[in-house]
């Protein structure tokens, strides 16, 4: 009887462990983190862990074509896993979770998300100081202030995987003082920043707000987002829609440098483009409340601050970020504001600047005419595709091509499946999947896109 009733008892205890690890909870619960040390015995089980991951791949959409991929981004995200348990259990001001980042080293994160070009290079850029937003002990500036109550701010935007941070600053700063002097809040274009303004600024690989904004003057006005959509990556100037200039700014300034007093003034007045470093962790995975945390003067990232407020004490600066409205608090943050160091957390009072506006804009010229017909690529003596397209074949045989597909990118992958291709900075097709990635193991990717049929040519070409 003994040897039954001890082996009834060890049934009960497997059913027991068995249920437990049925309820666990499978999204981000701070709870589990019963001490500071993430590599206590206390921590989280791997089947914990291992189900938060695979409903973190639900969420986000997340899937790796690359042989052994899925296990070393769940290494990643444990990794990730165990600095927000460790944070949150600390005594903080802001909270950490996990985000679509989750899956990203740093050091991925900081390539792909940032986008602010070195300090430097903005002395290339010559202008009057300006005194507007000096700050005086006259100044009778309100306690707080918030733009997106007035109706200065537009929705968050994404900026995706392309380094484009400084045109949603310029965009963000625009919009803000359009609607501050005509009443009308307009979304405008940043795609037709990364296009069109490259003089200085590099569009995915980065710029500086202040370039922007001397293309946005000297081209007389920018066009609309509805009519220059955002594409998330390096593309040809739409001319005609370039030429669309609906909304105009009459210079530009920047605020005195290191002085958040001088910066406060600056946003109690309007929204105001600024850089700061965005590349540490605590950034990558902030999620709530007032931000503290480790970063330097390194500024790598731009973004918008809309307002300013005191929270439990603690003063802090609205900042509008440019990843999504899942990022953060619906995609805004709150950075500590009034530090010891002159030139802000993360280097805030570095380069704030502003556009200024004095009045209305051009006339509405209305949506742009369609983009002119252009010279075809040529496939062979038989095909054509449109210009800006690649040629791809569909039919090959001993080497022979016998019909040809455009696929309508500039410089795109040709998939194997003789169907899909994929863009130039994506060129890895998975075709079981129909996706392309940035590099083998990369988990950053987008879909596939579907060729079109070449165009036959009536008469054979002669080709040199």
């Amino acid at each position: 009887m003994k040897v039954v009733s001890m082996a009834i008892l060890f049934l009960f205890a497997l059913f027991a462990v068995s249920s437990a690890l049925d309820m666990s909870i499978i999204g981000y619960d701070a709870t589990h983190m019963t001490s500071g040390d993430s590599s206590s015995t206390n921590w989280r089980t791997d089947d914990e862990v291992n189900a938060m991951y695979e409903s973190w791949l639900v969420k986000h959409g997340k899937t790796y074509n690359a042989l052994g991929e899925k296990d070393r981004r769940f290494q990643i995200f444990k990794d990730n896993l165990k600095f927000i348990d460790e944070h949150n259990s600390g005594d903080h001001s802001y909270k950490v979770g996990l985000n679509k980042f989750a899956d990203l080293t740093n050091e991925e994160y900081r390539k792909t998300y940032t986008g602010i070009k070195t300090i430097d290079a903005k002395k290339k850029v010559s202008k009057a100081k300006s005194d507007r937003y000096a700050a005086s002990s006259a100044d009778d500036l309100p306690e707080s202030i918030d733009w997106r109550a007035k109706g200065a701010v537009s929705p968050v935007k994404d900026q995706g995987s392309c380094g484009s941070c400084w045109a949603f600053s310029t965009t963000g700063s625009v919009e803000g003082i359009n609607q501050i002097v005509t009443g009308d809040l307009i979304s405008i274009s940043e795609q037709e920043l990364v296009d069109c303004d490259t003089s200085y600024n590099e569009g995915c690989n980065g710029g500086l707000m202040d370039y922007a904004f001397e293309f946005i003057i000297k081209n007389g006005g920018i066009d609309t987002e509805e009519d220059y959509p955002y594409t998330g990556r390096d593309g040809k100037c739409d001319t005609y829609r370039k030429n669309a200039k609906v909304v105009s700014i009459d210079g530009y300034e920047d605020v005195p440098v290191n002085d958040e007093s001088a910066l406060k003034k600056a946003v109690s007045n309007q929204p105001v483009s600024v850089a700061i470093e965005a590349g540490g962790r605590d950034f990558q995975f902030y999620t709530s409340g007032v931000f503290t945390g480790k970063c330097g003067t390194a500024l790598d990232h731009g973004v918008l601050a809309v307002g300013y407020g005191t929270q439990d004490g603690k003063d802090y600066w609205i900042v509008k970020n440019s990843w999504g409205a899942e990022w953060g608090e619906s995609g805004y943050l709150k950075m500590e504001r009034n530090i010891a160091d002159k030139t802000g957390l993360c280097g805030i009072a570095m380069e704030p600047s502003y556009p200024i506006k004095t009045g209305q804009n051009p006339p509405n010229p209305g949506p742009s005419p369609p983009s002119p017909v252009t010279p075809e690529t040529v496939c062979d003596e038989y095909s054509t595709c449109p210009e800006g397209t690649t040629c791809c074949c569909i039919y090959e045989y001993y080497g022979y091509c016998f019909a040809w597909g455009c696929c309508p990118l500039e410089g795109a992958t040709c998939c194997e499946d003789h169907y899909s291709c994929c863009p130039h900075d994506y060129p890895i097709c998975d075709v079981r999947r129909g996706t392309c990635s940035k590099s083998k193991n990369s988990p950053l990717e987008t879909m596939a896109i579907k060729r079109i049929l070449a165009t036959p040519t009536k008469a054979k070409r002669n080709i040199a």
